[in-house]
Protein backbone atom coordinates (compact mmCIF):
# COMPACT_ATOMS: atom_id res chain seq x y z
CA UNK A 1 0.00 0.00 0.00
CA UNK A 2 2.97 2.32 0.64
CA UNK A 3 4.06 1.80 -2.99
CA UNK A 4 0.70 3.19 -4.13
CA UNK A 5 1.30 6.45 -2.28
CA UNK A 6 1.94 9.25 -4.79
CA UNK A 7 5.28 10.98 -4.34
CA UNK A 8 3.83 14.39 -5.28
CA UNK A 9 2.76 14.66 -1.66
CA UNK A 10 6.41 15.45 -0.81
CA UNK A 11 6.53 18.89 -2.53
CA UNK A 12 3.01 19.61 -1.25
CA UNK A 13 4.06 18.98 2.35
CA UNK A 14 7.35 20.87 1.93
CA UNK A 15 5.59 23.95 0.56
CA UNK A 16 3.02 23.91 3.36
CA UNK A 17 5.76 23.59 5.97
CA UNK A 18 7.50 26.61 4.44
CA UNK A 19 4.21 28.50 4.29
CA UNK A 20 3.65 27.86 7.99
CA UNK A 21 7.13 29.19 8.74
CA UNK A 22 8.57 25.85 9.83
CA UNK A 23 11.50 26.03 7.40
CA UNK A 24 13.04 29.19 8.74
CA UNK A 25 12.00 32.66 7.84
CA UNK A 26 8.58 34.16 7.99
CA UNK A 27 6.27 32.00 5.92
CA UNK A 28 6.19 32.72 2.20
CA UNK A 29 9.22 35.01 2.45
CA UNK A 30 11.27 31.87 3.18
CA UNK A 31 10.71 30.75 -0.42
CA UNK A 32 12.87 33.59 -1.67
CA UNK A 33 15.82 32.99 0.65
CA UNK A 34 18.86 31.76 -1.24
CA UNK A 35 19.99 28.36 -0.05
CA UNK A 36 22.73 27.85 -2.63
CA UNK A 37 24.99 30.61 -3.96
CA UNK A 38 27.83 29.67 -6.30
CA UNK A 39 30.43 31.72 -8.13
CA UNK A 40 30.67 30.52 -11.70
CA UNK A 41 33.83 30.40 -13.80
CA UNK A 42 32.39 33.19 -15.95
CA UNK A 43 32.34 35.48 -12.93
CA UNK A 44 28.57 35.39 -12.60
CA UNK A 45 26.87 34.38 -9.38
CA UNK A 46 24.29 31.61 -9.54
CA UNK A 47 21.80 31.22 -6.72
CA UNK A 48 18.95 28.88 -5.94
CA UNK A 49 16.14 29.86 -3.61
CA UNK A 50 14.07 27.50 -1.49
CA UNK A 51 11.14 27.87 -3.90
CA UNK A 52 13.39 26.89 -6.81
CA UNK A 53 14.52 23.84 -4.87
CA UNK A 54 10.88 22.80 -4.34
CA UNK A 55 10.36 22.93 -8.11
CA UNK A 56 13.46 20.80 -8.73
CA UNK A 57 12.28 18.28 -6.12
CA UNK A 58 8.84 18.16 -7.78
CA UNK A 59 10.40 17.51 -11.20
CA UNK A 60 12.48 14.64 -9.80
CA UNK A 61 9.35 13.27 -8.12
CA UNK A 62 7.47 13.58 -11.43
CA UNK A 63 10.13 11.44 -13.11
CA UNK A 64 9.67 8.67 -10.54
CA UNK A 65 5.87 8.95 -10.75
CA UNK A 66 6.00 8.42 -14.52
CA UNK A 67 8.25 5.39 -13.96
CA UNK A 68 5.74 4.04 -11.42
CA UNK A 69 2.93 4.47 -13.95
CA UNK A 70 4.53 1.89 -16.26
CA UNK A 71 3.88 -0.87 -13.75
CA UNK A 72 0.73 -2.90 -13.98
CA UNK A 73 -0.98 -4.19 -10.92
CA UNK A 74 -3.77 -3.62 -8.45
CA UNK A 75 -2.00 -0.78 -6.62
CA UNK A 76 -1.70 1.23 -9.80
CA UNK A 77 -5.34 2.31 -9.77
CA UNK A 78 -5.04 3.39 -6.14
CA UNK A 79 -1.96 5.44 -7.06
CA UNK A 80 -3.89 7.22 -9.83
CA UNK A 81 -6.80 7.99 -7.51
CA UNK A 82 -4.48 9.35 -4.82
CA UNK A 83 -2.55 11.40 -7.41
CA UNK A 84 -5.83 12.94 -8.52
CA UNK A 85 -6.70 13.74 -4.89
CA UNK A 86 -3.31 15.42 -4.40
CA UNK A 87 -3.87 17.48 -7.55
CA UNK A 88 -7.29 18.51 -6.20
CA UNK A 89 -5.66 19.47 -2.89
CA UNK A 90 -3.12 21.61 -4.80
CA UNK A 91 -5.93 23.26 -6.77
CA UNK A 92 -8.14 23.95 -3.75
CA UNK A 93 -5.21 25.35 -1.79
CA UNK A 94 -4.15 27.53 -4.73
CA UNK A 95 -7.65 28.97 -5.03
CA UNK A 96 -8.49 29.38 -1.34
CA UNK A 97 -5.26 29.95 0.62
CA UNK A 98 -3.61 33.35 0.33
CA UNK A 99 -0.11 31.97 0.97
CA UNK A 100 -0.46 29.52 -1.93
CA UNK A 101 -1.05 32.22 -4.54
CA UNK A 102 2.58 32.27 -5.67
CA UNK A 103 4.39 31.37 -8.87
CA UNK A 104 6.18 28.49 -7.14
CA UNK A 105 2.93 26.94 -5.97
CA UNK A 106 1.36 27.38 -9.42
CA UNK A 107 4.30 25.55 -11.01
CA UNK A 108 3.93 22.77 -8.41
CA UNK A 109 0.21 22.63 -9.26
CA UNK A 110 1.06 22.30 -12.95
CA UNK A 111 3.55 19.51 -12.22
CA UNK A 112 0.84 17.71 -10.21
CA UNK A 113 -1.53 18.02 -13.20
CA UNK A 114 1.12 16.61 -15.54
CA UNK A 115 1.60 13.75 -13.05
CA UNK A 116 -2.11 12.90 -13.21
CA UNK A 117 -2.46 13.18 -16.99
CA UNK A 118 0.88 11.52 -17.71
CA UNK A 119 0.20 8.71 -15.25
CA UNK A 120 -3.12 7.86 -16.87
CA UNK A 121 -1.68 8.13 -20.39
CA UNK A 122 1.32 5.92 -19.63
CA UNK A 123 -0.82 3.36 -17.83
CA UNK A 124 -3.33 3.14 -20.66
CA UNK A 125 -0.54 2.86 -23.21
CA UNK A 126 1.32 0.14 -21.30
CA UNK A 127 -1.91 -1.73 -20.49
CA UNK A 128 -2.74 -1.84 -24.19
CA UNK A 129 0.53 -3.64 -24.85
CA UNK A 130 -0.23 -6.25 -22.17
CA UNK A 131 -3.42 -7.37 -23.89
CA UNK A 132 -2.85 -10.34 -26.12
CA UNK A 133 -5.53 -12.03 -28.14
CA UNK A 134 -5.01 -15.75 -28.58
CA UNK A 135 -6.36 -17.35 -31.71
Amino acid sequence: MIAAMPLMIIPFILYNLAMLGLMGGGGIAALQHNIIVLSMLSGATWSMSLGDLFIVVALVVLFFEILKATRTGSGNLVNHILSMLIFIAFLVEFLLVQGAATQVFFILLTIALIDVIGGFAVSIRSAGRDVSIGL
